[in-house]
């Protein structure tokens, strides 16, 4: 880049001629060498001017020049002008040494460092919120509302099922929130009365690890409601220890799927009695990969893996609304089941317990990478309202749309058999 510097030069006679080198002595006699009006330079040429030198153009007239010494100059260069001016290129970098200025380079390279960054950022941001709306899923986008419906939710005070309690309650339905926290609950409970304005937002006492607290809660949900249109199995556990239930069953399995066997069971004449309804039953993406152990469902002579007995019962998930939709064909009672997503929400809770190290190490990725628990909630949401669903009843969902499951997961001779030995687990006689 050249910037044009101008030399002005009083108003001469059409004389030409070379401009001398004025570091060299020419003349002893003259103490200013001349400076003529009109420059013409043939080829590649040094010119050096010592710094505020005196020159004396043809007619006496004398001429103040400041310039830095050894500039090199184009190969053809003439400069005149009617009014007498001089005009030479001036070098803003490179050059011979004194075209350069420190303080310009310096300034144009935090400039330049600026923009990289600038446009580093941007990338990255405008990367992140692509990845954000991809891992957010698909949304509900159905407006269908609720009033005079009555929608059961189990483990409603927290994560998900909260999130899910919230749009149904906007949407005009009685929501009963099953917690085994009823402190917690009651909380949560009032919270969503008062952001939805729906006063009609009940919560009962429901431990899934407990056949005796399920057969309770059903009894009294059967004396003191009128129907029971969407019943959605939200609870449950995820890589817990080894615990063991009161009735003896691992608690993963037991929470996750045989309590809400158990329940679904028990709540099937007032779901038929009010037809056409739904039962939606949360399991995993983890089910893939699962194995149904019949000869040894809780770990009694294996060794406890925490993954693989969540597997097990997220693919008892799958296997249960497969059967219970076969089971209910014609009835009016559809059964869906769904994986929410990855989500930020309390279920894995005993994760860090076990690697507290990795747990603090993702926390921050895990604002990125996961959803929150209101993107989770829509593929509940999708299921229990979305209309015309019933032609898929059995059916698998993740982001609002029906995926495929994995190939255990569509094994009709495991899912009759979990069937028939959860029946025989949880003691119930007639089931459906």
């Amino acid at each position: 880049m050249f910037v044009l510097f101008i030399l002005e030069v009083p108003a001469v006679g059409a004389s030409s001629g070379h401009l001398r080198n004025c570091s060299s002595s020419t003349s002893a006699s003259s103490s200013s060498p001349e400076v003529p009006a009109v420059l013409s330079i043939t080829k590649l040429d040094t010119v050096c001017f010592p710094e505020r030198k005196k020159y004396n153009s043809s007619d006496g007239n004398e001429l103040n020049i400041s310039a830095p010494c050894s500039l090199l100059r184009p190969a053809v260069m003439k400069a005149a002008a009617p009014g007498g001016f001089l005009v030479l290129p001036w070098p803003t970098s490179g050059g011979g040494g004194g075209g350069s200025d420190p303080e310009v380079e310096a300034a144009e390279g935090r400039g330049g460092l600026l923009l990289r960054c600038g446009a580093l950022l941007g990338v990255t941001l405008i990367c992140v919120a692509v990845l954000r709306k991809w891992i957010a899923g698909g949304v509900c986008r159905c407006s269908v509302r609720l009033d005079g419906k009555t929608v059961l939710i189990t483990g409603a005070n927290t994560g998900i099922g909260r999130e899910t309690s919230r749009d149904l309650a906007r949407r005009g339905a009685r929501v009963v929130m099953a917690c085994r926290d009823l402190t917690r609950a009651e909380q949560a409970a009032e919270e969503i009365r008062r952001s939805t304005g729906n006063g009609n937002v009940v919560i009962r006492h429901l431990d899934l690890a407990s056949l005796y607290s399920v057969r309770q809660f059903a009894k009294d949900f059967l004396d003191s409601e009128d129907r029971l249109d969407i019943l959605i199995n939200n609870a449950g556990v995820m890589m817990c220890p080894k615990w063991l239930t009161e009735d003896g069953f691992e608690t993963q399995l037991a929470v996750n799927h045989l309590g809400h066997f158990l329940l679904t069971n028990l709540l099937l004449p007032k779901l038929k009695s009010s037809a056409p309804s739904r039962v939606v039953t949360v399991s995993s993406i983890a089910h893939r990969g699962g194995r149904i152990d019949f000869d040894d469902l809780f770990f009694s002579r294996r060794p406890y893996s925490s993954l693989e007995s969540y597997r097990q019962s997220k693919l008892a998930n799958v296997l249960f609304a497969r059967e219970l939709a076969h089971r209910l064909r014609d009835s009016g009672v559809s059964s869906f089941c769904l994986h929410p997503g990855v989500i930020r929400t309390e279920l894995g809770r005993h994760v860090h317990g076990w690697f507290p190290l990795l747990g603090a190490l993702l926390s921050l990725p895990s604002f990125l990478l996961m959803k929150t628990p209101w993107q989770g909630s829509q593929t509940t949401v999708y299921c229990a309202v979305t209309p015309g669903l019933e032609g898929r009843s059995g059916r698998y969902f993740s982001d609002c749309a029906e995926k495929e499951t994995a190939p255990e997961g569509r094994d009709d001779v495991v899912a009759r058999k979990l069937w028939e030995e959860s029946a025989r687990l949880v003691g119930l006689k007639d089931s459906c």
